[in-house]
C-alpha cells in the first residue's frame, strides 16, 4: 500500500514527464518546460527523503 507521499511523488514525476513531452513537441517553450520538469523532480526528491519536512520561505513572522 502506497504512502501520499509516495503517492505525491509520483504524481511529480509524472509532471515532469508531461512537461518533458511538452517542451520536446514544442521547441518555443523547450527551455520552460524543461525547467518546470526540472521543479517539480526536485519537489518529488525533498518529499521522499523528507515528506515532513518543512520548507523555510523565510515568511515566519518573527515574535
Amino acid at each position: 500500500m502506497a504512502t501520499y507521499a509516495q503517492l505525491a511523488s509520483k504524481l511529480l514525476r509524472d509532471a515532469a514527464t508531461f512537461f518533458r513531452n511538452v517542451g520536446a513537441q514544442n521547441e518555443p517553450l523547450r527551455e520552460q518546460m524543461n525547467d518546470n520538469a526540472s521543479v517539480y523532480d526536485q519537489v518529488a526528491d525533498l518529499v521522499e527523503k523528507d515528506p515532513n519536512g518543512v520548507l523555510d520561505l523565510g515568511e515566519e513572522k518573527k515574535k
